[in-house]
């Protein structure tokens, strides 16, 4: 025995038990339905990449954070933090197979050593959506409205996406000689709700050497009454009007238009950490539990894929934190725990009957029902404690006279209320029908 190995796992790491595995595959079911309706197409990219893609447009922080390692052929390799920076590489190395512009999702895990927290994990999900080879607002939009009806399929309506654009920021950064440091004032700015206004301006004042400076950074990341006033008030401080703040306008029409523009508000303060956005930014925050953090998060980033390649790509998507999602809706209990997708569990009462039962299942799954014989002659004591873990909705009982004429006994699981005799279009209407 003392051979025998602890089963244990990393920190920052999980199992699924099946349960939460269901719960993560429909929501990735739903999401899937809804990035297809509006055109976009899935791909896949590997785990492992040279770490010199990966980190050729981060920061230190995104550094400390990768997986990084020498492979058995001493190739300096990292582990994907993201599903941008690998698209840009895709797509820098697949221009001449691919149609522009093009619009992909991409549902798969990565990787961060972060410190692991409530809904933050070492390993998680991400959900993305990109349109690459359109510099328009209305690839913008689109972006933005997927973002409101992709959470809204998977029954996420109570949110406030905040949206900013970085051209604008970095203009007003030039018009008081800051601009040098933007890159350390994004970061900062990015850690606002985190580290509260203090620490802000702390850091602000030290990055640009003057307090002056760090209060005027305040004051333009201070959001007003509405979208409009907001856009009004930052265009002004940033030097009047430009192309990054017509095309904020023209996004917000397009919202009115559509009637969603509820849902968005202008937040100066949303930045986004990494380098490589350019344009017009956004996070998402459920409105019933803003402190775990943004859920949906992403902007537009037009010179991530000239890293890679001569030719300038402009591309603009979003991501999804799937882990974070689910543990924010878990909190809210909003989230519908199945253990299986059985729809019904044919009993085993009897060895000699199996051919019978097998026959029954056959027929039911042709009319379109999910379900299962218990394998085991068990004393049914047994047989419903595993169906009730399950969480199966129907219990399905078959004696020898019913056999005969293709019927059955069905259990309502929840009621306890049983139809005797049904044949299997009865049984199927009654069960796929949900009527009692």
């Amino acid at each position: 025995m003392s051979d025998l190995i602890q089963p244990k796992i990393l920190k920052g790491f999980r199992d699924f038990l099946p349960q939460d595995e269901i719960l993560r595959s429909s929501l990735i079911e739903k999401l899937t339905r809804t990035y297809r309706a509006y055109g976009y197409v899935p791909i896949d990219t590997p785990i492992l990449e040279y770490t010199e893609i990966l980190l050729r447009k981060s920061n230190g922080e995104t550094e400390k954070q990768v997986f990084r390692f020498q492979d058995n052929g001493g190739r300096d390799v990292a582990m994907r933090f993201d599903l941008t920076v690998p698209f840009a590489r895709f797509t820098a190395e697949h221009k001449e197979e691919l149609y522009f512009p093009f619009k992909r999702y991409h549902i798969a895990k990565v990787w961060r050593g972060e410190k692991p927290q409530a809904g933050r994990y070492r390993e998680f999900v991400q959900c993305d959506f990109d349109t690459v080879g359109s510099d328009s607002a209305s690839a913008d939009f689109e972006i933005l409205a997927l973002m409101k009806a992709a959470l809204k399929e998977i029954g996420v309506e109570k949110v406030t996406i905040h949206v900013n654009h970085r051209g604008i920021f970095n203009r007003f950064l030039a018009n008081i000689n800051c601009l040098d440091k933007s890159d350390d004032v994004l970061r900062i700015v990015d850690k606002l709700a985190k580290v509260g206004q203090e620490e802000v301006k702390k850091e602000l004042s030290e990055v640009t050497g003057s307090t002056d400076s760090a209060d005027k950074i305040l004051e333009y990341i201070k959001p007003l009454d509405s979208f409009d006033a907001t856009l009004t008030h930052i265009t002004e401080l940033a030097g009047g009007e430009e192309e990054d703040s017509k095309r904020m306008h023209d996004i917000y029409k397009m919202m009115q238009a559509t009637g969603i523009e509820n849902t968005y508000v202008l937040d100066p303060s949303i930045t986004r950490g990494l380098d490589y956005y350019t344009g017009v930014v956004y996070e998402t925050f459920l409105d019933e539990l803003p402190s775990i953090g943004s859920v949906c998060s992403g902007g537009r980033y037009d010179n991530l894929a000239g890293l890679y390649m001569k030719d300038k790509v402009p591309g603009v998507g979003a991501s999804i934190g799937l882990d974070r999602l689910i543990a924010g809706l878990t909190q809210l209990g909003i989230t519908e725990q199945k253990g299986s997708y059985l729809d019904a569990e044919i009993y085993n009462q009897d060895a000699e009957m199996t051919v019978q039962y097998q026959q029954v299942a056959g027929l039911l799954r042709s009319e379109g029902v999910a379900v299962e014989v218990f394998p085991d002659t068990v004393k049914m004591g047994k047989q419903y404690a595993v169906t009730e873990k399950k969480g199966i909705p129907w219990g399905i009982l078959i004696n020898k006279e019913e056999a005969e004429n293709c019927k059955m006994t069905l259990k309502n699981l929840r009621t306890r209320e049983q139809f005797e005799g049904l044949t299997v279009s009865e049984a199927t209407h009654k069960i796929l029908n949900h009527q009692n």
